[in-house]
């Protein structure tokens, strides 16, 4: 089997005919080879349903639909993309602006996440799932990490990063917080995900906005990259407008 072939086969099996794998993020380049990047949120209950993303030029954060109806703002209003120079940041969480200080500060990715822990939901216990791409170097590099409750004891954290290889054009690695619908939800296991890309801007936004489930997505959003690590483009599509 090709790359490409477990790459769709990943997307269809992952996405397509998963009802629920929660909140998801990719890192990789679109068809052209453009630095690319995927967020996405999706809601069961009324109070994670009523958000929608806002652009900011290279900054992407979450906001009320209805502000009246906001039961709790702790864990679904937050920045989702950040950036430094030569540097993009995209989360599930408030640790993107946890790792953006930490690296404002002289520090690093895994330092940053070292000091959080999985969502305090019991009894789902959300993963913080986090990418950050690096282009300040002549070689690009990509970090992954996914900070969950540990099987035996969700008291206790397991803290999960990954560097894998760059890959090439139409392809990207990806994290969701769930392997599926559940009560609990079953908490995302396993190596990154291997995702296509591809074509462009706009199509990778329809692909991946066909692929989640209607009824439970919420919003997506896909970030193009300059080979500088500047932002390029930022587009958003939302369940509500």
């Amino acid at each position: 089997m090709t790359a490409a072939d477990t790459a769709r086969q990943t997307f269809q099996r992952h996405l397509v005919e998963s009802r629920y794998p929660g909140r998801g993020l990719v890192i990789g380049r679109d068809a052209a080879g453009a630095w690319t990047l995927v967020y996405w949120i999706m809601g069961r209950s009324e109070n994670s349903r009523n958000r929608r993303f806002v652009a900011d030029g290279g900054t992407l954060r979450t906001e009320p639909v209805d502000l009246s109806k906001v039961a709790d703002p702790s864990l679904i209003i937050y920045e989702a993309m950040l950036e430094r120079p030569g540097v993009q940041i995209v989360s599930n969480g408030d640790q993107t602006r946890t790792i953006h200080g930490n690296l404002m500060n002289g520090g690093s990715f895994e330092i940053a996440l070292s000091t959080r822990e999985r969502e305090p939901d019991a009894p789902n216990y959300t993963p913080r799932i986090s990418g950050l791409l690096d282009l300040r170097a002549e070689t690009p590099a990509v970090h992954l990490a996914i900070l969950k409750a540990n099987a035996f004891d969700p008291a206790r954290m397991d803290r999960h990063f990954h560097r894998p290889a760059c890959p090439p054009p139409g392809f990207g690695h990806g994290l969701t917080t769930y392997m599926g619908d559940g009560d609990p939800l079953p908490s995302y296991r396993g190596d990154p995900l291997l995702l296509p890309l591809a074509g462009g801007p706009a199509e990778i936004l329809d692909a991946y906005w066909r692929a989640l489930d209607a009824d439970n997505r919420i919003s997506l959003a896909v970030k193009t990259v300059t080979a500088a690590g500047a932002c390029a483009g930022l587009l958003v599509r939302n369940r509500h407008a």
